[in-house]
């Protein structure tokens, strides 16, 4: 069963930046697998070794973080953080057992898409910090729900402003990890058996480090209109990925 964790960190590793749901890859894959796992609770655990990832890539805007010399990034990262348990924590308790959709990748994907429209006419959300944290955290709380993608949801909210698509994708990540160390402590307490997996989390590092970097680097190259283009197509290709 060990090979079959390590292969579903790949997994977790590659697909955890796009929005293309990762863990409803993952859960859908660990069906056919691993046994005596609930499927939900391996895709949330595995998202510990892209957190690390997150944090050894972003490494320098963390130690700011921590030294208070960013208070615009550290008061979105807190109101995003409250936003995503106040939504997100009952929300799991009602679908952990539920079944994995791909219509919300759908949705997700005609978002994404319309939002080069929203930037192109110049209806945007602005930059205003608490405005930005409050919808990409209620749409990161949504994303519990298997099938609908963290990436692609927070994404699409912080899209509606006028931040560079690098930009996006780095707020993007960042937000993630105070919800996942909290979610990941509460699995771990309520389901101490999923420590056995810990090998799974280095190879989920190591395929999300590499992976980072590539979409970061690319990213930068990128205009917005390619941007949500490309994100917008993902979503499509995810949910074909899941139906198949």
């Amino acid at each position: 069963m060990l090979h079959y964790m390590l292969l579903l960190g790949i997994l977790q590793g590659i697909f955890e930046w796009f929005p293309i749901s990762s863990e409803g890859i993952v859960a859908l894959s660990s069906q056919f697998l691993v046994l005596g796992f609930n499927p939900v609770d391996i895709a949330l655990f595995l998202h510990l070794g892209t957190v690390f990832a997150i944090l050894v890539y972003f490494r320098k805007d963390w130690v700011e973080v921590a030294r208070l010399k960013r208070p615009q990034l550290l008061r979105f990262l807190v109101i995003a953080t409250l936003m995503s348990v106040v939504i997100g924590f009952p929300l799991y308790t009602i679908i952990r057992n539920a079944v994995v959709g791909v219509s919300l990748l759908v949705i997700m994907g005609f978002g994404l898409l319309l939002t080069s429209w929203f930037h192109k006419s110049k209806i945007t959300l602005g930059t205003k910090v608490s405005r930005l944290a409050v919808i990409a955290g209620f749409l990161q709380g949504m994303a519990v729900i298997p099938g609908l993608s963290r990436s692609g949801a927070t994404i699409f909210g912080l899209s509606l402003s006028d931040l560079s698509p690098s930009k996006i994708l780095k707020l993007s990540y960042m937000m993630s990890v105070p919800v996942i160390l909290g979610s990941t402590c509460f699995l771990v307490i309520s389901n101490p058996v999923l420590v056995t997996g810990w090998p799974s989390l280095i190879t989920s590092f190591m395929a999300g480090m590499f992976t980072l970097y590539l979409v970061m680097r690319i990213s930068r190259k990128m205009n917005f209109y390619k941007f949500t283009l490309i994100f917008g197509l993902l979503c499509f290709l995810g949910a074909f990925v899941m139906i198949l």
